[in-house]
């Protein structure tokens, strides 16, 4: 009884330095700031002016972006979509997921819109022949996403935004990529299963509902998941992972 009372004690205290804390700290910082806005109707919603005009490329392109989100829960996770450019097309399609009314939306703000007036960034890029060759497969997953039906989103633990995107990666699992480790809901389990191993085994994912789980290979690196929160090393670009601040490169 003694020795499970000590495991106990250490596994709480794991949870406690590894996830607990990193993501009080994360809502300090964030919270720290008072500019940001409160409510949907006080944000910027307004191009962040990052991509090129679409009229300027020629090429086919395929972005992942993200932002931060709002309010409170900005301090713990981004909002993800994608966006996608044929060869020779004037504009781009933006595709993604939100939580009010048939979730899965199409060019419902520009396609490198600030969300909730933060920033977004560019997480990955895919051009030209590259491009050409995965838009179809990307519009293909997109138009069998099993979640796009008035009442499928949810915001916690999934799926959401990011269950989205990570859907989409992982059908064109391929491409290697994955979303940051603080885009909550990426983890989510599609289609209710318990592990899940890329086509060509080079990653693995077990999770018990989006709640608790484990990653390993290629593409995430070593996580654990702890109700939405991830802590592990990063591989592919050498660094730790933190609940709420996300990849942190050691330089």
């Amino acid at each position: 009884m003694e020795r499970l009372v000590k495991l106990i004690k250490r596994i709480l205290l794991f949870v406690i330095l590894v996830f607990i804390v990193p993501a009080l700290a994360s809502l300090a910082v964030w919270e720290a700031d008072a500019s940001k806005p409160r409510q949907w109707h006080q944000a910027n919603w307004s191009s962040a002016g990052i991509l090129p005009k679409a009229e300027q490329v020629s090429d086919a392109a395929i972005y992942l972006m993200a932002a931060r989100t709002g309010r409170w829960k900005g301090a713990f996770s981004l909002h993800s979509w994608i966006v996608i450019k044929r060869a020779g097309a004037v504009s781009y399609d933006r595709y993604e997921v939100v939580g009010w009314g048939t979730p899965l939306r199409k060019n419902a703000y520009p396609a490198d819109a600030r969300w909730y007036s933060n920033e977004p960034e560019i997480l990955h890029v895919i051009e030209g022949d590259a491009a050409e060759q995965f838009i179809p497969l990307f519009e293909r997953a997109i138009s069998e996403y099993p979640k796009s039906k008035r009442g499928d989103y949810t915001v916690w633990p999934g799926p959401n935004s990011n269950s989205f995107i990570a859907y989409l990666l992982n059908e064109v699992s391929e491409l290697q990529l994955a979303l940051p480790s603080n885009a909550i809901g990426r983890d989510w389990p599609q289609e209710g299963e318990w592990i899940r191993f890329d086509d060509d085994y080079r990653n693995v994912q077990a999770s018990l509902g989006g709640l608790i789980g484990f990653s390993l290979g290629s593409r995430h690196g070593f996580e654990l998941n702890f109700l939405g929160l991830v802590a592990g090393i990063d591989f592919n670009e050498p660094g730790i992972k933190l609940p709420g601040f996300g990849n942190l490169p050691i330089y």
